[in-house]
């Protein structure tokens, strides 16, 4: 081979290689710092203008009706065993982050790796661009998706259910 095509296989392979070292620091900027796209997407959620909602009407008074799951229980993981009361209806972070509502210790698990929120009296899971996905029974959740009672929500080696 002459020097001039070793040359230039030389510099094919460096030009790959710095790809690759670009792309591995951009995939660590999004687990550290969060998506830019999960991102966009609360800011814009939260910029969409709501509609009012009417007044309902006042009805007798009754004993309220249990309705949807009413606790979050870690089934495996190194928080199995913890339950969180869903009668607040707040939304729930789950992830590698001190501020999140679940920390998980579980290096297939992103920062911000996924939130659960009461939505039109169902509760939605939905991944926050996390690396390694998050799983609603055996279907990878894509966009947010309601969470049927007893489903497995799989985020790495962590489980949780809604139970009733």
């Amino acid at each position: 081979m002459s020097e001039f095509t070793l040359t230039l296989i030389k510099l094919a392979f460096l030009a790959v290689l710095w790809l690759f070292v670009i792309a591995a620091v951009g995939v660590i900027r999004a687990d550290l710092f969060g998506s830019s796209r999960a991102a966009a997407r609360a800011a814009a959620r939260s910029r969409a203008p709501r509609p009012a909602r009417r007044p309902r009407p006042q009805r007798a008074q009754q004993a309220p009706q249990p309705r949807g799951p009413r606790q979050l229980v870690v089934t495996q993981g190194d928080r199995a065993g913890m339950t969180i009361d869903l009668a607040t209806g707040g939304t729930i972070t789950i992830g590698r982050a001190n501020d999140a509502t679940i920390v998980v210790s579980d290096d297939y698990a992103s920062s911000r790796h996924a939130r659960l929120f009461a939505q039109d009296g169902q509760w939605i899971v939905e991944d926050l661009g996390s690396t390694n996905g998050t799983y609603l029974g055996r279907n990878k959740v894509n966009q947010p998706t309601p969470v049927p009672p007893g489903v497995p929500i799989r985020i790495g080696k962590t489980v949780i259910e809604l139970r009733p």
